[in-house]
């Protein structure tokens, strides 16, 4: 192989010059090695017919390019980055091979013969400079159990996909360690500041401290030489890792080494008791803000040098101690200059989510006086949930600051099928439009992965696409690469995906909270105060502290933005589909996504009949609803356990795997199971993060509803009122705890033929999917919680009474 290899210094003409500096750190052959390496390992023995080629970047904006070029038999890749290069092969592979990798998979297939691309090539260069990727909270979501087989394929999927910006906040619990102990703290002081394995993020960004621990040193350790990996690997490709920096959230025991420091004690982010909530932030004035600040980078810079680019959040989700502007204004001038102490090239990437999550503090005065803190482009505002809820059109393009069009999409790692389509396709394109638009890239920030591929592999796509696509077109481009070969039951399956499930246009976020198998049961479709709004109606609050941001109500109803039955219609295409496709593994696991989707949507009946024969006192009717629930659900616990994507089992392997002793797996293995339940001691953030999971639904979510039915059974019977009080206390005490303290073992790998149980089901609920009940969802879910309360069950009261033989009959 011929390689070129040709050095030209950018041009320094980029329209935020604070950011020139913002480069890959390693060579163009080192970026050329790794993106040899990458295709290796993807393609293995085909990876011969690919070459590739890094040449300097000579665009004035620093926007990476691509050039391709084949004969049949070889491939050439000629790009400004390991990052671009990697790209163009993907392009390469989707575009020309009809191939696609994904977390889920890949459908590598490539014909003996190549695609030809005569000379001068194919040549593609990214809309902007650059491409973030994760949010603050997906390490803890989605990473945690990762060992170094894990992140090398992922990181060879962030490079094959553009990210050349990415999260990097493995290990730093190391550094802060050696920062605190040369000031004197102990190490319990430290276990107590350190959250568990599971729930770092949150310990990181001050908003609880402690709970999961106390953390392991051998997790630290080992965290630290996964970090030197992970780093090494993208600094190879060309990508320039963010780093963590100082946002001033301390250990409480500081006080004891600083007797007469000025710290505030931040209000109770997730309601939890005074053992892990309300942290201490440091004074922005206090000089011991800067010093720390400056002793971590240095440190920090020291173990793993750096790139300049530092995330911190000092509000995540609580106000400042104080909405005068000129206090908010020092507080982004000392986050800042503690970065710039130890780095004066320092760049600060924040997360614009406070802005969107509480507009009643964050007021324009507020959001301008942060912004404007420090000099234009020395930081960057990733507009974290653009597709929904974007900030840039009402802050002037924040203020003048760099900011990037991020997807969020997923809250807690949920799994529901949901997506906002026309906003992806077009959001970024339009916002490049906006007046005095600053926008300078593209990101994805979801709080977990592993979910609605589609959308990712959509929104990934913005950051070299010419225009908004034809979204018709590209899903049936996506389904053929993803399973191989044109099918005209996948291609319908996947039109209608589209115009249903991925096309919600009500501002509904894939939270998971209105899904009626992994909630809590309630006897009512009441309101509900959501998790991030620091309470919680149904608990007793007075053993904590009161909150001081303001609540709102969410109501807890089924947000059903589309007609149900196009959804069963595209489940039951996938079920046609699966006698010549059943052999693909990402065909398998779609099926089973769609089926879980569909019962999951299939269950509000069975609930609503639920809780109208209570109230109707039916003792016949509540039996029958409510064996169809209990059935339905041991049935999606027989569907997800057929397909390796759903297993609670491999979450709880990985888990274990990371201890070293019997008492740190175990350790492992409670923050495994809290974290996908409870999310705290009783539940503060309860099925915040729930996950559609063989295994929890046979020991968690069918033995609540259970235990639910029973109890109203029971009251039915007796002529008694359901205390609710004393329900959730049951399910706590006797179903929920113990299921995190539980050691049973939980299988790992599959059981069963997914396409068997997903067609077999399809025909046991084909007679319920029929019923005009759905017809009427998605207008009874769109005009709110009282109203659909009264119509869905005076619907349920008029069907059993009038025409009960025949309805029992299509049930």
């Amino acid at each position: 192989m011929i390689l070129f290899i040709i050095l030209v210094t950018g041009v320094s003409a980029s329209v935020f010059p604070n950011l020139d500096h913002i480069r890959p750190s390693v060579s163009l052959k080192d970026q050329r090695q790794a993106a040899q390496d990458l295709i290796g390992r993807v393609l293995g023995q085909r990876s011969s017919s690919f070459q590739v080629v890094i040449v300097g970047n000579t665009d004035p904006e620093f926007k990476d390019t691509f050039n391709v070029i084949s004969d049949g038999n070889n491939v050439t890749i000629t790009a400004t980055s390991g990052v671009s290069a990697a790209m163009g092969f993907y392009y390469f592979l989707k575009t020309k091979c009809g191939c696609q990798f994904t977390w889920g998979g890949e459908q590598l297939y490539l014909p003996s013969s190549l695609p030809v691309i005569t000379k001068p090539g194919l040549t593609v260069k990214t809309n902007d400079r650059f491409r973030y990727y994760q949010n603050v909270c997906t390490p803890s979501y989605s990473y945690v159990w990762w060992d170094w087989s894990r992140w090398q394929r992922h990181i060879d999927w962030m490079a094959m996909n553009g990210f050349n910006l990415p999260l990097a906040f493995t290990g730093q619990e190391a550094i802060f360690q050696r920062v605190y102990r040369k000031m004197g703290f102990t190490d319990t002081e430290l276990q107590q500041h350190f959250g568990g394995p599971a729930f770092l993020a949150w310990a990181r960004m001050g908003n609880m401290q402690g709970w999961g621990g106390p953390l392991p040193q051998s997790w630290i350790d080992d965290q630290l030489a996964l970090q030197h990996k992970i780093l090494s690997r993208m600094r190879d490709l060309g990508m320039i890792p963010v780093l963590p920096g100082f946002a001033g959230h301390v250990p409480m025991s500081i006080t004891r080494l600083y007797p007469k420091v000025k710290v505030s004690r931040l209000s109770d982010w997730g309601h939890f008791n005074q053992t892990y909530c309300c942290t201490f932030l440091l004074d922005f004035n206090e000089p011991l803000f800067k010093k720390i600040g400056k002793a971590f980078i240095e440190e920090m810079q020291s173990e793993f040098g750096v790139d300049h680019v530092y995330n911190a959040d000092s509000f995540n989700e609580m106000d400042p101690s104080s909405s005068d502007t000129a206090y908010i204004k020092s507080a982004g001038q000392s986050v800042y200059s503690a970065m710039t102490a130890a780095d004066p090239q320092a760049v600060w990437l924040m997360q614009g989510w406070l802005f969107s999550h509480n507009t009643e503090f964050w007021k324009p005065a507020q959001v301008k006086a942060l912004l404007t803190s420090i000099p234009k482009g020395r930081m960057i505002v990733l507009d974290l949930f653009a597709e929904v809820r974007p900030v840039y059109n009402s802050t002037h393009s924040f203020y003048g600051q760099p900011f990037i069009w991020c997807m969020l999409h997923s809250f807690g790692g949920t799994m529901e099928l949901y997506g906002v389509i026309e906003t992806v396709n077009k959001g970024p394109f339009k916002a490049r439009q906006f007046v005095d638009s600053t926008m300078i890239g593209t990101g994805l920030t979801p709080e977990g992965i592993f979910q609605n591929e589609v959308m990712y592999e959509l929104m990934n796509e913005n950051a070299i696409a010419s225009s908004p696509r034809n979204l018709t077109k590209w899903f049936s481009d996506y389904a053929r690469n993803r399973y191989g070969k044109y099918d005209v039951d996948t291609e319908k399956a996947w039109q209608l995906l589209k115009a249903t499930v991925y096309n919600c246009t009500d501002n509904h976020s894939n939270g998971g909270s209105h899904v009626i198998p992994t909630r809590r049961p309630k006897l009512s479709l009441r309101p509900e105060i959501s998790v991030y709004n620091n309470t919680d109606m149904l608990k007793d609050h007075s053993k904590y502290v009161i909150p001081t941001s303001r609540p709102s109500l969410k109501p807890h109803i089924p947000d059903i933005w589309y007609d149900p039955q196009q959804l069963y219609t595209a489940w039951g295409h996938m079920v046609k589909a699966s006698s010549k496709l059943g052999s693909s593994t990402l065909f398998r696991y779609d099926l089973v996504d769609i089926a879980r989707n569909s019962l999951q949507v299939i269950s509000t009946k069975f609930y609503t009949e639920m809780i109208a024969a209570y109230k109707n006192k039916d003792m016949a009717m509540l039996k029958s609803a409510g064996s169809d629930l209990i059935e339905l659900l041991e049935d999606l616990e027989m569907l997800l356990a057929s397909d390796k994507h759903f297993l609670l089992g491999t979450w709880i392997r990985d888990a274990r795997n990371r201890g070293h002793t019997v008492a740190e797996k175990n350790l492992m293995e409670y923050n495994a199971r809290n974290q996908v339940t409870l999310w705290g001691p009783t539940g503060e953030i309860r099925d915040y993060a729930a996950k559609q999971w063989s295994g929890l639904f046979s020991g968690y979510y069918t033995k609540r509803w259970q235990s639910f039915l029973t109890s109203l059974l029971q009251c039915v019977e007796k002529g008694e009122k359901f205390n609710h009080k004393k329900f959730e206390m049951m399910v706590l005490e006797t179903i929920e705890q113990p299921f995190t303290f539980s050691r049973e073992a939980v299988p790992d790998t599959p059981k069963g033929d997914s396409v068997q149980i997903a067609s077999s089901l399809y025909q046991k609920y084909l007679p319920t999917m029929q019923s005009d009940f759905y017809r009427h969802l998605k207008s009874w879910s769109s005009q709110g919680l009282k109203k659909y309360t009264a119509v869905s069950q005076e619907w349920v009261k008029t069907k059993w009474k009038i025409d009960r033989a025949t309805f029992h009959d299509m049930l």
